[in-house]
């Protein structure tokens, strides 16, 4: 059985850092990556990396403040967010693609996700 389980979400103040975790069970993923959807916003993507590691993809609002990595031997995604700003208030989702070919960078091309973790930044 496939799962995704996040970690690492909390209140933090503008212009700090914070580390989400996303452990992976029961299946190999070509591709995984972070989405994240405030309160009345669409679903949007943030970053996705290769099963390799090697391909690592942001979205332009978080590039140079966050970074996507992964750790095959532990099945554990990360993402480190720095810089953080209001506008990065949301739930945060881990999701992966068991799918060749598909775009991680929008939702449709991720089939399985984590049940979300909340990232507050205050002012």
């Amino acid at each position: 059985q496939v799962q995704l389980t996040e970690s690492g979400g909390g209140l933090v103040q503008a212009g700090g850092s914070l580390r989400l975790s996303c452990a992976a069970s029961g299946q190999t993923f070509f591709g995984t990556g972070w989405f994240r959807q405030a309160p009345g916003k669409e679903r949007e993507f943030v970053a996705a990396i290769s099963s390799s590691g090697a391909y690592k993809y942001y979205a332009d609002s978080v590039k140079g403040r966050f970074t996507i990595s992964r750790d095959n031997a532990k099945n554990t995604m990360y993402l480190q967010m720095n810089s953080l700003i209001l506008g990065d208030t949301a739930v945060y989702y881990c999701a992966a693609s068991t799918r060749f070919g598909t775009n991680w960078s929008r939702p449709e091309g991720m089939n399985y996700w984590g049940k979300g973790t909340l990232v507050t930044v205050s002012s």
